[in-house]
């Protein structure tokens, strides 16, 4: 089986374990495909060892390659299971590859995640940090239900606002809402949002397929900003049919924009991307 070098990226705080695919032969990718190693390497005790000291992961990403494409994003939950877009690990998988040398013919790079294709530009960088502009796939799938919002973002997502998402008691009421029977049998994802008095929203995220609070989730954030439209809540900007909504994940802020209908469509999610080196 190949050598294989190891990769950390973080994107506001959503971490992930990356390798470069490219050249691996079939062994050794199906033994990052597999959950044991996957799992193994995200252990938060024992898993991969990152240069700040971090110890394993929220998921583990495969850089891939495909023709007419500037690259293919292969990720998975801390779990292993697999089969979603994350919005994080979007934006570090591009800084990955540019990173890893790959350059896009035009402005923006074209890669493929398992909801479909997706666009990608790097807006600006210094040193292991740089700003990702990813484009998501038009939202679809709305429900309102259990007082909030079901809605997929390439990940599917129920969204809940309250007065203070810090009150929130989410190791209880993330895996209620998660295992809810309304969302079987795959479950969901779960953001708990507080729209703040200077139009900005708070999220707090209970990821499935990692079990727990994650620092950020992009496809959640996503999910988030298109519900607080629909929920009546202000954008933060608007811009002829555009709108744009800024949040803070629990390390980091980020911003979605996109044209709602249906309930969104031209859906981008910016925010950072850092190596950890």
């Amino acid at each position: 089986m190949s050598s294989v070098k190891l990769y950390k990226y973080s994107g506001a705080g959503n971490d992930f374990v990356l390798i470069d695919g490219r050249s691996l032969d079939a062994a050794t990718l199906a033994h990052y495909r597999s959950s044991e190693t996957i799992s193994n390497l995200c252990d938060r005790h024992s898993g991969f060892l990152a240069a700040d000291g971090r110890i394993g992961a929220d998921g583990l990403m495969i850089l891939g390659q495909k023709e007419g494409l500037d690259f293919v994003m292969e990720y998975y939950n801390s779990d292993g299971s697999g089969g979603m877009m994350c919005g994080n690990g979007g934006r570090c998988i591009t800084a990955f590859a540019f990173d890893m040398g790959i350059r896009p013919a035009g402005d923006h790079f074209r890669f493929e995640a398992a909801d479909g294709l997706h666009s990608a530009e790097i807006l600006r960088g210094k040193g292991t940090r740089k700003i990702v502009r990813i484009g998501m796939i038009d939202a679809f799938g709305l429900r309102k239900l259990l007082g909030g919002y079901f809605l997929n973002t390439g990940t599917r997502h129920f969204v809940l606002f309250c007065p203070d998402v810090e009150a929130v008691e989410i190791d209880k009421q993330g895996p209620e809402l998660r295992w809810n029977a309304e969302f079987a049998p795959e479950g969901a994802n779960v953001n708990f949002v507080t729209a703040l008095s200077d139009g900005t929203l708070k999220v707090r995220t209970f990821e499935k397929g990692v079990e727990a609070e994650t620092l950020a989730c992009g496809t959640g954030l996503t999910a988030s900003a298109i519900a607080a439209h629909i929920a009546g809540i202000p954008a933060t900007k608007k811009d002829g049919q555009r709108v744009s909504y800024q949040l803070h994940a629990r390390q980091d802020d980020l911003s979605v924009d996109f044209i709602p209908a249906d309930p969104a469509t031209e859906v981008f999610l910016t925010g950072p991307a850092e190596q950890i080196i």
